[in-house]
C-alpha cells in the first residue's frame, strides 16, 4: 500500500510516502509560501507518487468537525495567506483519493500511539514546545477533538513569583505558550535558548512553568504516559528539572505507579523524529477505511 503524508508547518510542507506500517519510502521538503505558490508542487509530488490516500497534520487553528461547512478549512491562523483556505478540498479535487485531517502535534500524537512509546495505552499526551506550544491528546484510545482541537499551549499559568516578564503571547501573556515557549525565552533573556544552554536559571524558570502545566494536564486528563517534544525540550538538562518540578507541584496528591516511575512517565519523543509524518501516514490509513 501506498499513502501519502504531508506535514503541514509555517515554514515548511514535508511531504512523504510510506505504507501500512509506518515504514518511510521517501520524503522531501517544499517551503511554505502562499497557497497559490505551494498547493500546486505539493499536488503534483502526491499525483507523481500515485498514492492511494493522503494524511495531513496541519498547522491550525482547523475545522475537524465532518458537520461543518468548512471541514477540512484551515481557519483562523496568523499565517494570512492560508486564513480560511479548504486544504482538504484541494487535495481531493486534485488526487480524488481519500484525506485524512488533523492537527500537526495530533498527528504526532498518533505516530507515537500508533508505532512509539505510547503503544497499547489508551490515554496519552504529545506536547510540543518550541516556537509555539501544541499539544496532541489520545482519551480513551482516540484522538481528542471536541468543539474544536485542544490548544492546550494556551492553559494559564500563575507566575513565578521572580519572573517580571509580562509573557509573549499577544492573546493570554501569561499562558504556557506566552512563558515557555522560544520565544518568550528570547525577549525574556535577550538571548535565543541555544545560547542560554550553560544559564541554570533559564531553565529551572522553563521547568517552572512547564511542569505547572503538566500538573493541570495529570490533573484534568489523567494520561498514562506525557511525551515532551520540540526545540525546547532538547535541552539535555531539560527533562529532570521538569520531573522534579512535576513531583514538587503535585505535592503527593496523587500517588500512582506511573508517577513513582517518573522517567517512564514523562519522556522524550521515540520515533527520530518522524512521529509527524508516520502520524499522517495512519490518518491516511483512517481515512481509507473510513470511506470504505
Amino acid at each position: 500500500m501506498r499513502l501519502g503524508a504531508l506535514e503541514a508547518g509555517g515554514t515548511k510542507m514535508v511531504c512523504a510516502v510510506g505504507d501500512e506500517n509506518g515504514t518511510i519510502f521517501e520524503r522531501t521538503s517544499i517551503p511554505t509560501e502562499t497557497p497559490e505558490i505551494t498547493m500546486p508542487k505539493l499536488i503534483a509530488y502526491f499525483k507523481e507518487k500515485e498514492v492511494e490516500a493522503l494524511g495531513i497534520g496541519c498547522f491550525g487553528p482547523i475545522d475537524l468537525n465532518r458537520k461543518s461547512e468548512t471541514y477540512g478549512y484551515i481557519t483562523t491562523t496568523p499565517k494570512l495567506a492560508w486564513a480560511n483556505y479548504n486544504i482538504v478540498g484541494a487535495f481531493k479535487e486534485a488526487l480524488g483519493i481519500p484525506v485524512g485531517f488533523d492537527t500537526d502535534v495530533n498527528g504526532s500524537a498518533l505516530g507515537e500511539a500508533t508505532w512509539g512509546c505510547t503503544k497499547g495505552l489508551e490515554n496519552s499526551m504529545y506536547i510540543t514546545i518550541g516556537t509555539g506550544v501544541g499539544a496532541g491528546i489520545i482519551s480513551n484510545g482516540k484522538l481528542l477533538h471536541g468543539m474544536l482541537h485542544p490548544e492546550a499551549g494556551h492553559v494559564l499559568l500563575e507566575k513565578h513569583p521572580d519572573d517580571t516578564y509580562e509573557g509573549k503571547c499577544p492573546y493570554h501573556k501569561t499562558c504556557l505558550e506566552g512563558l515557555a515557549a522560544g520565544p518568550a525565552i528570547e525577549a525574556r533573556w535577550g538571548k535565543k535558548a541555544i545560547e542560554l544552554a550553560d544559564k541554570k536559571e533559564v531553565w529551572e524558570l522553563e521547568a517552572f512553568y512547564i511542569g505547572q502545566a503538566l500538573v493541570d494536564y495529570i490533573m484534568i486528563l489523567s494520561p498514562e504516559r506525557i511525551i515532551l517534544g520540540g526545540g525546547v525540550t532538547h535541552q539535555e538538562h531539560m527533562m529532570p528539572l521538569v520531573r522534579k518540578e512535576v513531583q514538587r507541584q503535585l505535592a503527593g496528591y496523587i500517588k500512582t505507579k506511573e508517577l513513582e516511575d517518573i522517567e517512564n512517565y514523562i519522556v522524550l519523543p521515540s520515533l527520530n523524529d518522524n512521529q509527524g509524518i508516520m502520524g499522517a501516514l495512519k490518518l491516511a490509513l483512517d481515512e481509507l477505511e473510513y470511506e470504505r
